[in-house]
């Protein structure tokens, strides 16, 4: 989202994912949807079946790098390079976008000079993809009349996830690839209401509908609407307070349907984090790692027991159901509203829709949506009044920064926080398998699926395995700096010599006791596609 933000306004998907079919190039960068995405998969398998060219870049060989034209096997840590390198070959060969850079950018120049630095030779170092193979992803992408740019987190889970999104941005700049139908980036969220829950608040950093804290006009509307003075002090993202919390600073979190002892990095902290806090309440469906540290556990709802709404990576309120009252006799937020007025703060709404009234009243881009609405049709934010269609294409005028213009941004490559040494001579990528759903904690819960994915397995290469002797189905020991865990091995040929990966499904194999502390400056997103590692039989 920051990336995006800073680059084009908005951090959000620039399409609708009706649009994908009709798209005749797609850059895949950073993601494995067939199977952390299944639904998306659909749409794009559709523009593939169509006729559409694919290049993909990942380390890791996915199904869709096997029907790839162009696989850009990149070593993890390296996007910017490759980004740079393909930016680089474009405009040396002259296929830029020369209108649209001049009418709807700023800040080119220093782009074009920055890339420069960027010849193929050196990038072919940086990152392992072969010159000829960069040449033809940056033929493809300029060349194409609908191009598409879709990203997961392969880009935003780096320490320089942000640069890694706004190095996207770049590459759809040059080449004028946004601003119309099946032309643009999606960003692939994690979960299906990441972009709800992102839009309405949790930021420490903004008020609902990414209205700044630091602007006093935004915070007079709020203070207005909810009779309260509010801080002007930006907040910690979820990471630092854990941070602050071993450092005694942080005293107590209330965590909801979320599970930081499985899925953040470098448990051991978390834990001890988690361990110092004087109080933590934990608001779930089933019991996780994290409920064992909790002192209050209140009970969650599924979605089966929600009225509300979701809003998705294509930026769609979908209006959701209930089925079944809430097993435990309320839903989370009337649980959360009597919470907050036995704290002094009075809070009563008698429906979701109430709620949905008062987003529309004070988030401009939310502005034209009811439940009214949404009981005959989906509606893609921006839709600011009530007879407003709502938006499928972002930024076909003009783009929502300061000025109405996009804005290059010059960066250069980083690398990982963590490498791999003689000690630690392997890269440990985490990511999801199809079968499984985050932690695990719904889908370990249905026999069929344990059925077919019981247990955790690591990755690895033929080539790697015949150098440390051992065979698949052997159990080995897999360790960083932070910690060990034992797991089956299963020798393939998606990982490439020296790479191997882990799903974070499983509490018996918790990957991330090995995944590294480094993250995102801007963002505080852990690092969670890199970091060193070796394994013993």
């Amino acid at each position: 989202m920051a990336g995006l933000a800073t680059s084009l306004g908005a951090g959000a998907a620039t399409n609708s994912l009706a649009q994908m079919p009709d798209i005749d190039m797609l850059f895949l960068f950073g993601s494995n949807p067939t199977e952390a995405h299944p639904i998306v998969s659909f749409y794009l398998k559709k523009a593939l079946r169509n006729g559409a060219k694919l290049v993909v870049g990942d380390p890791r060989k996915t199904w869709m790098a096997k029907r790839a034209d162009v696989w850009l096997n990149l070593r993890p840590g390296s996007n910017i390079a490759l980004l740079n390198g393909i930016v680089n070959v474009i405009l040396q060969e002259g296929w830029e976008n020369k209108e649209f850079i001049a009418k709807r950018t700023e800040g080119f120049e220093e782009v074009k000079k920055k890339v420069k630095e960027y010849d193929l030779k050196k990038v072919e170092k940086l990152t392992g993809v072969s010159k000829e193979d960069i040449i033809e992803a940056a033929r493809l992408y300029s060349h194409a009349e609908k191009a598409m740019i879709v990203y997961g987190l392969g880009i935003t889970e780096h320490q320089t996830g942000t640069e890694n999104a706004m190095a996207i941005a770049n590459l759809a700049l040059v080449c004028g690839h946004i601003g119309r139908p099946s032309t643009g980036i999606m960003a692939l969220r994690g979960q299906n209401n990441v972009q709800g829950a992102s839009d309405l608040g949790p930021l420490p950093s903004s008020f609902p509908g990414y209205q700044a804290m630091t602007n006093s006009e935004a915070r007079a509307k709020f203070e207005k609407a909810w009779g309260v003075t509010l801080s002007t002090e930006i907040g910690l993202k979820s990471v630092e307070m854990l941070e602050k919390a071993c450092e005694g600073k942080f005293k107590g979190i209330f965590i909801l349907g979320e599970d930081p002892a499985q899925t953040d990095p470098n448990i051991n902290e978390v834990k001890k984090a988690l361990s110092s806090l004087e109080f933590l309440v934990v608001q779930d469906i089933f019991h996780t790692e994290t409920t064992k540290h909790a002192h209050v556990i209140l009970p969650g709802a599924s979605f089966a027991e929600k009225d509300g709404t979701f809003t998705n990576g294509e930026r769609r309120v979908q209006r959701v159901r209930k089925a079944v009252e809430p097993i435990a006799g309320k839903a989370e937020w009337q649980v959360i509203c009597e919470i907050a007025t036995k704290m002094g703060y009075p809070m009563s709404y008698r429906h979701p829709s109430e709620i949905m009234d008062e987003i529309a009243s004070l988030t401009p881009i939310y502005g034209g949506i009811s439940y009214t609405r949404l009981e005959k049709e989906s509606l893609q934010w921006p839709c600011p009044t009530k007879d407003h269609p709502g938006t499928t294409t972002l930024y076909t005028d003009l783009f929502s920064r300061p000025g109405g213009l996009a804005k290059f941004m010059a960066l250069d490559h980083k690398g990982s926080g963590e490498v791999p040494d003689n000690e630690y001579p392997y890269v440990l990528i985490t990511g999801r398998v199809r079968e499984h759903y985050n932690n695990g904690s719904m889908t370990r819960r249905s026999p069929g699926i344990m059925e077919l994915v019981p247990e955790e397995l690591l990755e690895i290469n033929a080539e790697d395995a015949a150098k440390l002797s051992i065979n698949n189905g052997d159990r080995v020991n897999i360790s960083s700096r932070r910690g060990k865990i034992k797991v089956k091995v299963k020798v393939t040929d998606r990982s490439q010599p020296g790479n191997v990966f882990l799903t974070f499904h499983f509490p018996e194999a918790l990957s991330n006791l090995l995944t590294s502390e480094h993250k995102d400056p801007i963002t505080g997103t852990p690092e969670y596609k890199s970091c060193a590692v070796k394994i013993e039989k």
